[in-house]
């Protein structure tokens, strides 16, 4: 079996490492007799899986005991409407900031819950880039301001956490969480789904401070309700156990690179090899302007289209997948998350140099 490098923008690459622990667990877990997918939930088995998750992704990321941690089922897409259910708390408003296709459909959900004000938006330059923080019109008499800390489809990327005054900060991290460190105290709730940089899909990750947990909007469906979920230990229903038990060997294999700070240095490094093969190029072009350049994501044109379906099929021959961009957008994208090893973007641009030397 030969494995390709995978560009997906998720489901997206996991460490062959990871995969690896799970065949070897598929059939017997851990002297178990059976496998983790034909556990039940609240066997004593699966509950130290779970719990062993929780507390890595805790130390990893610094999570204090103010704090919830959920595994929940529904991706990001049912944050969506989860986080006004519950944040809004008695108020009508709350401030949305739109920089590329998931927070427009963060919006277009929110705005079925609640008043939303837009305090920034970038679609005027067609989302290639980030309004500066000091331009915002944030509405002090909204319950939270809610941005997406990644943009996968535009490649754009907050580089620090925006200072939005006295407002609880909700941040959509679907595409970047883990992938560098962050001040979980500066956040009401943080929010991922489990398909970029934690492994499968099928599973979301919440952080939610506990002080905002208890008062969802009433007629809010019991599943919708963050208090039910964290009273259960994300177990209210039946969770996706192999989905939250491939996330927690995700989150071993983080601690075993040397935790956040370590990946987040070797994502730096990646990113900055491909940046610098397009910017030193007049065959390719990134259209993001560079201060907004997104880490994960990395969409990039040719100097003629005519020539996207060539690259792409030459890209496939030599084993990189999964590099055509989002149809909203054309060309090409790398997605080049956290389990993306540096022999891919070394072996990406070794292509993309042959490629200008034939076709330039």
């Amino acid at each position: 079996m030969s494995r390709i490098y995978n560009f997906s923008a998720g489901p997206a690459a996991v460490s062959e490492s990871v995969l690896e622990k799970a065949r070897d667990e598929m059939l017997d877990w851990n002297g178990s007799g059976m496998s983790v997918m034909e556990m039940s939930h609240r066997g004593k088995e699966f509950v130290s899986i779970a719990e062993k998750a929780e507390a890595d992704v805790r130390e990893l990321m610094g999570i204090s005991d103010q704090y919830k941690v959920l595994f929940l089922q529904g991706g990001a897409t049912s944050q969506f409407s989860m986080v006004p259910m519950n944040l809004l708390q008695g108020k009508q408003k709350a401030c949305y900031v739109n920089t590329g296709a998931w927070s427009k459909k963060a919006i277009k959900e929110a705005k079925t819950h609640c008043d939303v004000h837009l305090s920034a938006s970038s679609e005027g330059d067609n989302f290639t880039s980030i309004p500066a923080v000091d331009s915002w019109d944030i509405a002090q008499d909204a319950a939270y301001l809610h941005y997406t800390s990644n943009e996968t489809i535009g490649g754009v990327e907050f580089q620090s956490i925006p200072d939005v005054g006295g407002l609880e900060l909700v941040a959509d991290m679907s595409s970047n969480i883990l992938s560098r460190e962050i001040d979980v105290n500066k956040f009401g709730v943080i929010y991922a789904g489990g398909q970029k940089n934690m492994g499968p899909s099928g599973i979301a990750l919440v952080i939610v401070r506990e002080d905002l947990i208890g008062n969802v909007v009433a007629g809010a469906p019991s599943m919708f309700d963050y208090k039910n979920h964290a009273d259960a230990g994300s177990m209210f229903n039946t969770p996706p156990t192999y989905s939250w038990y491939l996330m927690g060997l995700v989150f071993e294999w983080i601690k075993e690179q040397g935790g956040v700070a370590a990946i987040e240095a070797q994502n730096i490094r990646k990113a900055s090899k491909l940046y610098e093969a397009i910017d030193s190029s007049s065959f390719y072009a990134n259209p993001v302007e560079v201060a907004s350049r997104s880490r994960m994501n990395v969409p990039f044109t040719l100097a003629d289209s005519a020539l996207d379906a060539e690259f792409l099929s030459g890209t496939k021959q030599a084993g990189l997948v999964t590099l055509k961009g989002h149809r909203s957008v054309g060309g090409m994208r790398a997605s080049i998350y956290n389990a993306m090893p540096e022999q891919a973007i070394d072996a990406l641009i070794s292509f993309m140099v042959e490629f200008e030397k034939t076709k330039a």
